[in-house]
């Protein structure tokens, strides 16, 4: 095999001036580098200064042996890697070879010498030193590799450690196990079940099963708890990556265990954080709830005492109305946000006709619009669109574009509510001739807490939680909604996208005829809050009921076993006896066993219904409760889950 010469630099040492010219001329031809030396002394001094690759080294000097020339060339370091080509006319005996190659010679021709013979030993022998050279630089950087990696691992809080598939154990760890696993690496190493013995045990055998499926899959990301022997707990992140041979297979297994114990005790810190908070909106709206109830009740006794009011009455009695709707809806539009957030909502689907969820939707923003002097529009196509849809949650997202565009248009101003069918999308636009929104502001309008202008109308206020609300309900229906404005002072148009769903069967009863058929019903109230009971009695003996108060759980369960009412309606947080045990007792008495149990309470989550459901209450309704919607269980009592 021939191979290209490297230019590597040979020095020539001969004392006879012919040998040597021939042999650089030679050398020269092939390709090669080549200085020349006549003595021993020459030759040393050239090459511990030029360093060549290869020393073509005749035996007779005429001052130093070149067999001892050879000797103290493989003693010095800085020569001891030149490649020795010993060759010789008169020392061509086997003892001289052997000595030759005792003194370090890598080589030995005798003269006279082929040309082809001593180009191949050249090239053969400059082969074996680009090999060893190789090798060395190899060994040289793993070893620089190696100890950049020790110097780093034990400057760094990590612990790196070599884990062999073979061995079954761990084969190097570095210094920082002792702060975080408690246990010098020395000791880990001469005992590798102390590796584990920190490891807590309802972690253990899952960690050590993981790390020996690695040692097939190469795949290793394992978080688990140390125990300490103090009681303290320290969380790890451990993840190995694979070592392979040339084969392939995977030979060792290198890792990093990183002690994420503030980060859980951070991420456990948000969770507590974030409980703290729903349970203080829970609160929250339970006691913003709680006196709603006795205003609301109030005004619907004023409107059944008197129903002809008019004038400053009248006015009051609506102001009143209105706010508590206000009120009510700005408390279900926080608590709605934080349950998204958390996906605590889910939608009850079924067919819904567009008209009855526009019908709800203008119902509910109809007192403010009227308030304002609006006039009201509504474009509908010639025939009924149906939706597969909440038709709650629905009417709650049109709603809420209905009454942002009731907020932010000024008094008398204009809004148009269209409808059109595209394809099987159904479009539909709240348009308004309102304050507008400016450029900088339309990319943010279905952020949370966002809002126009705090100084434009701020009598309708807000909490900036309504179109971002809407987007994610729009969103959990497969829909969006899309908001355009020429900018301030131009009105705005909110779009409604969402699939057209098939129809669905016709209400063979109207609904609203079976609300208005009443029958007188024997009823106890059991409020803690004096006025919201008196109001909730005053209210409903109005409406031809015999109606009794209790004032707390023990007296609540009293007066219900000598009453036998038809219908209970019962406070959750009550004295003594909480609405939930009260329930449970009167399912259990064979005297109340039947009876319709009502909760009406300020906790208004799906955990509060679900509470309710269990302890045997039939309906859960929350503060301030909507007059229609009790009457509705009170007069007909459906039976129907909370």
């Amino acid at each position: 095999m021939t191979t290209p010469p490297r230019n590597d630099l040979i020095l020539n040492v001969d004392d006879n001036e012919g040998g040597r010219y021939a042999k650089s001329r030679l050398l020269k031809l092939a390709g090669y580098r080549v200085i020349e030396a006549a003595t021993g002394q020459e030759a040393l001094d050239a090459a511990a200064r030029e360093q060549p690759s290869l020393m073509l080294l005749d035996v007779m000097l005429p001052d130093i042996n070149g067999m001892e020339v050879c000797r103290r060339i493989k003693d010095d370091p800085i020569t001891g890697s030149i490649i020795v080509l010993q060759t010789s006319a008169s020392a061509v005996q086997s003892r001289d070879r052997v000595k030759a190659f005792d003194g370090g010679a890598d080589s030995y021709l005798i003269e006279p010498i082929e040309p082809e013979e001593l180009i191949a030993n050249v090239r053969a022998l400059l082969r074996l030193k680009a090999a060893e050279d190789a090798h060395r630089t190899a060994e040289s950087a793993l070893r620089e590799s190696e100890e950049r990696f020790r110097q780093m691992a034990e400057a760094i809080g990590d612990v790196f450690w070599v884990y062999e598939p073979a061995l079954g154990e761990h084969v190097y760890v570095s210094k920082a196990i002792g702060s975080v696993w408690g246990v010098s690496d020395a000791a880990v190493l001469a005992n590798p079940d102390l590796w584990w013995a920190p490891v807590h045990p309802d972690d253990r055998e899952r960690v050590k099963s993981s790390l020996h499926v690695a040692r097939s899959t190469g795949s290793y990301d394992e978080e688990y708890r140390l125990q300490h022997a103090d009681g303290r707990i320290a969380w790890i992140h451990d993840r190995g990556f694979p070592i392979r041979g040339a084969d392939g297979a995977i030979t060792r297994l290198t890792g990093v265990a990183h002690d994420i114990t503030d980060r859980k005790t951070a991420a456990q810190a948000l969770v507590d954080a974030d409980r703290r908070k729903d349970e203080f909106l829970a609160m929250l709206a339970h006691e913003l709830r709680n006196p709603l109830a006795p205003i609301r009740n109030a005004v619907e006794l004023m409107r059944l005492i008197e129903p002809s009011a008019t004038g400053v009455q009248l006015k009051a009695r609506e102001i009143i109305s209105r706010q508590v709707d206000h009120l009510s809806r700005l408390v279900d539009e926080l608590l709605d946000v934080s349950r998204i957030t958390h996906g605590k909502i889910s939608l009850v689907r079924e067919p819904v006709a567009l008209s009855t969820v526009v019908r709800a939707a203008s119902e509910a923003v109809r007192p403010l619009m009227d308030q304002r002097n609006h006039v009201f529009n509504a474009v509908m196509p010639m025939h009924e669109l149906w939706l597969s849809a909440d038709p709650v949650r629905l009417a709650q997202v049109l709603g809420n574009l209905l009454n942002n565009a009731a907020k932010y248009t000024p008094m008398g101003g204009e809004i148009t509510l269209t409808a059109e069918q595209q394809g099987n999308r159904l479009h539909l636009s709240v348009r308004d001739n309102g304050i507008g929104i400016a450029a900088d502001t339309l990319p943010h309008v279905f952020d949370l807490f966002m809002q126009a202008d705090p100084s434009l109308d701020r009598s309708q206020g807000g909490l900036g939680l309504g179109l971002s609300l809407a987007q994610t309900l729009a969103h959990m229906h497969d829909g969006r909604i899309t908001a355009e404005s020429g900018g301030a002072g131009k009105g705005s148009v909110f779009t409604l996208d969402l699939p057209l769903g098939a129809p669905g069967p016709r209400a063979s009863t109207d609904p609203a005829a079976i609300a208005g058929q009443s029958t007188s019903r024997r009823i106890l109230v059991v409020e803690d809050n004096a006025d919201a009971a008196e109001g909730m009695a005053l209210l409903l003996g109005e409406r031809g009921h015999i109606v009794n108060v209790a004032l707390d759980g023990v007296s609540g369960l009293e007066a219900a076993r000598q009453l036998q009412p038809d219908v209970i309606i019962l406070d959750i947080g009550l004295p003594l006896l909480d609405g939930y045990q009260l329930a449970r007792e009167l399912r259990a008495s064979p005297a109340t066993s039947r009876a319709v149990l009502v909760a009406l309470s300020g906790y208004g989550q799906a955990a509060d219904k679900l509470k309710s459901r269990s302890a045997g209450i039939d309906f859960h309704l929350v503060k301030p409760v909507d007059l229609a919607s009790l009457e509705a269980v009170i007069d007909n009592l459906p039976e129907q889950a909370v």
